[in-house]
């Protein structure tokens, strides 16, 4: 950074003073503070008009940015001084014309990781605002490194802000930022003791500005959990008491850790006692007074200074605390003494009963050493704590301990409690209508769906019913044509007789009907072990095909050959890959006799295999019964309960246990028997019964010997027990348990129809999309390449491979670095000389759910719904047959099922069939054997290939991410090195730059302690008063010597 011009004098311009009545002189300040009187300069240039200087004056005094007072003081020169002040402020200016007079530079510097120090304008400081300077300077300070924190750099950054908070505008500008304080204490980590003392000036300068207060201890909250302290402001009570040896270092840290702490106390919220007495308790409880006691050795004026205000100021409070109880000192120290005053305070008021039960409960609290022990008391503290600072209105001065705690509507909650409680139960009661409702609109919403949905089912099944019925229609007529012209053609064909008898058909060949004659002799054995697919010629050879060969030996790639025949490898030619790849790369890349070399950083990991995904086996999904209908628990013949002393109310014949349970189940489905028998018969047309309740029926079905034990007992039909008469009166029901099994399969069949289809969907799909993919063609096709290039002997000359070894690519390890993989390369090739593969993905996206279908598991399901469909037919036919009763609409519901169910089932038939043809098609299209090969391992191979392609692809992205950064470093530090020079010059044009404006006269104010003047005035005159109110009390208390 280009440090400013300076003249050859050395010295910083102050426009004027302000000391008496007469017209200030224009002074130079030198570094140790003397002025002396500047010598009367002639301008070089005539003075304008007097208007026209004015003007011109006023453009200057604007930029200046002063106070009322002092602009006043500046329009009162007269106008030889003015065009004298004039002259000199714009010669400086022109001076200074660099790169530095303009925001845009120091906002580049900081981007690229320069430190600035400004004195700015008004203009200045708009431009900067303008271009979000502030955010820049702010987001260098969050990401700095350790040694950049503990550089001149890091205060040359402090002393930027502090500059810009010279301006008014700039100063609201840094207070209206939402993390600008925040960011600013986070400096306080440093162990730079200018740059710790920088901050706590600005911090404790903003305490003294309106709406600064409570940001500053937020800010120091916002600290606390950035350097993991245990309490607010323990790293400034540490820094207190710390001795670094270096006297002028240590009192100027310690004076501005106390100008600190007493700006806290003070100013803000800090003009009322309650929140003082809050605040000073976080210190003497991290022990300040016997630090501050430490303190008095330095001896040293200016700290004794701030170090006398802290105590005076904590003996006016604790006396002024005291007079509430009416004494002179209250010992904080005990807590014998604080609950003494409190218990007499509330005693015979009608808070006592509650303080009572406070400490009552505070018994009760657990007091295991643990940490969840810590955190309830912590609670309770931060809840009374913000009782006694929260204002009326609900605002916290402090970082709130609560967020959303607002006493006083806690307060008016508690004084409504009547009517609280009133409004409850009245809630309570609506809350119980408004679950009836709900429930009984659930239940009309579930009859809607089951009937919305019967209906679009319905739909869906007519519309293919009447598709396939015209297309049925189409074909009956063309064969019905047929017909017709061979009956003709038969008809005139009788009454010509034929001279030579010629049939209408040849004759096959007998060979062919036969066999062919003897087969062929059996060909050459297959190269490697591996036999042709059934259907492959024997006899033909392997055609020699022109490979490129290395000039060394390289890394083999282990894959699985295939013998020349008719698949999806005959359209593959390989031998044109070669003239586009880099085959000198690739040599030297996986040479089997190079040296490895060691490479700088962590490399990328090489891609291991992925786990081959497993298919997903769901539970075999049974329909209850089975083909023979039979669902029943083979429990023994329940015996009738012993007669005891006492007599028996109910009568029970069943299982106790299995009463029990029965009873249970009663109780969840809320129906009576009569309700229940009415939705068993009509095939419950309202939806009464869910299907699990029908599943746990389904366990509960009349046994055989429960039957004929309440039939013995039916006349006593009253006296029997729940469970009891429930099983009498459904064995009342004709094919009971065949109806319940019926309703259980129609309300369960769509939902496994569902759940079977997506699985035929997939397979189907999936063998579409590895039939169609001209990606994965052509990645086969530079796969082959490759291993053609580097194998030799048997393993090379390939026409194929199997698509198993396409896992197999990651295993070949680079001979240059062994975290790079042949599947690492590949991916690079393919991505700068074949960019169309990498719509593989897109192109195969079909593929991970049908690596999840088991073709046994699939078969098994359809069969399940085929045996029950059938199951169902049959109950069918029976009631069919049998006389129907009132109200039983089995036959009715029943029949409109099984139309739709049939159809729909062979629908999914139909797809089955097609996905396995394409999937054998599939198959053989790559060359594997169709009786061996299932759904799960074929796709899931495919699968497997896409996440090592995904995992690599990543890893190659990640690599070259970690190469431009290392590169973006190298760069960076380069120019960091270029601007060390002039950013060593901007940082001494900081150290001699011109004073600052109102902020610096604040920070030196509260340097000096002269902010405190006032106070410590009206202190000191009360001091004596206090010593004598302690004298009359008769009470000891050592009161702190101050220096005066």
């Amino acid at each position: 950074m280009a440090p400013r011009k300076r003249s050859g004098r050395g010295l910083s311009f102050i426009f004027c003073c302000f000391r008496s009545s007469d017209h200030p002189e224009i002074t130079y300040r030198l570094r140790n503070d003397s002025s002396f009187a500047l010598q009367t300069m002639e301008p070089t240039l005539p003075m304008p008009p007097v208007e026209e200087l004015d003007v011109m004056f006023t453009e200057l005094v604007d930029e200046l940015d002063l106070t009322d007072k002092h602009r006043e003081a500046m329009f009162a020169l007269p106008a030889e001084k003015k065009w004298q002040i004039y002259c000199s402020k714009k010669k400086d200016q022109e001076e200074n014309k660099g790169a530095t007079s303009w925001p845009e530079f120091y906002i580049d510097q900081l981007n690229s990781m320069a430190a600035v120090s400004i004195s700015p304008t008004l203009w200045f400081v708009t431009r900067f605002i303008d271009l979000d300077g502030l955010s820049c300077i702010l987001n260098f300070l969050k990401s700095m490194d350790y040694e950049t924190a503990e550089s001149r750099i890091h205060t040359s950054l402090i002393g930027c802000i502090k500059a810009l908070m010279n301006n008014s505008l700039g100063r609201a500008h840094v207070l209206a930022h939402s993390e600008s304080i925040n960011v600013i204490a986070q400096s306080l980590s440093t162990e730079n003791i200018k740059t710790k003392v920088a901050v706590l000036e600005i911090m404790g300068a903003v305490c003294l500005v309106p709406g600064g207060h409570k940001k500053v201890l937020e800010a120091m909250l916002h600290y606390q959990k950035y350097a993991s302290e245990r309490t607010r402001f323990q790293t400034l009570i540490n820094d207190l008491d710390k001795s670094t040896g270096r006297y002028r270092d240590e009192v100027s840290l310690k004076t501005a850790i106390m100008s600190f702490i007493n700006a806290v106390l003070s100013q803000g919220a800090g003009e009322s006692l309650d929140f003082r007495l809050h605040l000073r308790y976080e210190f003497l409880m991290l022990g300040i007074q016997p630090v501050i006691d430490k303190l008095r050795e330095h001896e040293n004026s200016t700290l004794d200074r701030h170090l006398d205000f802290f105590e005076m100021l904590r003996n006016e409070d604790e006396l002024e605390f005291a007079k509430r109880f009416e004494l002179v000192h209250i010992d904080t120290k005990s807590a014998t003494q604080m609950f003494e005053l409190t218990r007499k305070r509330l005693t015979h008021t009608e808070a006592y009963p509650h303080f009572m039960s406070i400490l009552h409960h505070c018994l009760q609290m657990p007091y295991k050493r643990s940490s969840n022990t810590v955190q309830y008391w912590l609670l309770l503290d931060r809840i009374v704590q913000q009782i006694v600072i929260q204002s009326d209105k609900g605002q916290d001065p402090d970082a709130t301990p609560l967020e959303n705690f607002n006493i006083k509507n806690v307060v008016r909650m508690l004084v409504n409690e009547n009517e609280v409680k009133q409004w409850k139960e009245q809630a309570e009661k609506m809350r119980k209508e408004h679950t009836e409702l709900q429930q009984k609109l659930e239940k009309k919403e579930r009859e809607c769906d089951a009937k919305a949905q019967e209906k679009e089912e319905m739909m869906q099944t007519l519309n293919k019913m009447k598709e396939k019925l015209e297309k049925e229609s189409s074909e009956h007529k063309q064969v019905k044509q047929q017909v017709a012209d061979l009956t003709a053609q038969l008809h005139e064909m009788s009454r010509v007789r034929p001279q030579t008898f010629s049939p209408l058909w040849p004759n096959p060949n007998p060979l062919c009907l036969v066999g062919g004659g003897p087969p062929p002799p059996p060909g050459p054995p297959p190269l490697d072990g591996v036999m042709p697919p059934p259907g492959a010629p024997l006899g033909l050879a392997l055609k020699k095909k022109s490979i490129p060969q290395p000039k060394n030996a390289l890394k083999s790639f282990n894959w699985s050959k295939l013998p020349e025949v008719s698949t999806v490898w005959t359209d593959i030619d390989d031998t044109k890959v070669f003239k586009i790849l880099d085959l000198e790369d690739l040599e030297r890349t996986f040479s089997a006799y190079q040296r490895q070399q060691v490479t700088a950083g962590p490399g990328v990991s090489g891609a291991a295999h992925l786990p081959m995904p497993q298919a997903n086996r769901g539970s075999e999904t049974t329909w209850p019964g089975g083909a023979s209908l039979w669902l029943v628990f083979q429990q023994g013949l329940g015996t009738c309960t012993q007669t005891s002393r006492h007599k028996v109310k109910e009568l029970s014949v069943i299982d106790g246990r299995r009463a029990q349970n029965c009873n249970i189940l009663l109780s969840r489905l809320k129906l009576s028997n009569d309700e229940i028998k009415r939705a068993i018969l009509t095939m419950d047309e309202q939806e009464d019964l869910p299907k699990d309740m029908l599943e746990q029926l389904l366990k509960f079905v009349p046994e055989k010997g429960d039957i004929d034990l309440l039939e013995e007992h039916k006349h006593e039909l009253d006296r029997m027990a729940k469970a009891d008469r429930f099983l009498f009166e459904m064995s009342r029901i004709n094919h009971y348990q065949q109806r319940l099994q019926s309703l259980y399969f129609k309300k369960k069949f769509a939902e496994r129809v569902a759940e079977v289809k997506p699985k035929v969907e997939a397979i189907r799909a999936g063998s579409k999309a590895v039939l169609q993919s001209s990606s994965l063609q052509q990645l086969l096709e530079v796969v082959l390449a490759f291993g053609n290039y580097m194998n030799k002997g048997q393993r090379g000359n390939a026409f194929g491979f199997k698509i198993s070894s396409l896992n197999k690519i990651a295993d070949t390890k680079s001979s240059i670095d062994k975290n790079i993989t042949l599947l690492h390369y590949l991916i690079t090739v393919v991505e700068k000389k074949y960019p169309k593969v990498l719509h593989l993905h897109e192109e195969l996206r079909d593929i991970p759910q049908a690596a999840k279908v088991n073709m046994t598991e699939l078969e098994k399901e359809i069969n399940t719904l085929r045996s029950g469909l059938r199951a169902v037919e049959t109950e069918l036919d029976f009631q069919k047959s049998q006389v129907q009763q009132t109200g039983d609409k089995f036959v009715a519901v029943v029949s409109q099922f099984i139309t739709l169910a049939s159809f729909s089932f062979s629908d999914v038939e139909d797809l089955l069939t097609e996905a396995k043809e394409l999937f054998s098609k599939a198959v053989k299209h790559f060359g594997e054997d169709t009786d061996k090969m299932q759904p799960d391992e074929f796709f899931g191979i495919f699968d497997q290939f896409l996440q090592a392609v995904t995992e690599a692809k990543q890893e190659n992205e990640n690599m070259r991410r970690r190469k431009e950064e290392e590169e973006r470093r190298a760069r960076m530090e380069a120019q960091l090195k270029e601007q060390r020079e002039r950013e060593r010059k901007a940082r001494k044009a900081k150290e001699s730059g011109e004073e600052g404006g109102e902020f610096d006269d604040l920070v030196s104010a509260l340097r000096s302690g002269e902010v405190f003047d006032k106070d410590l005035s009206k202190l000191k005159r009360n001091r004596k008063r206090i010593a004598n109110q302690l004298a009359d009390s008769g009470r000891e208390r050592p009161v702190t010597k101050l220096n005066f």
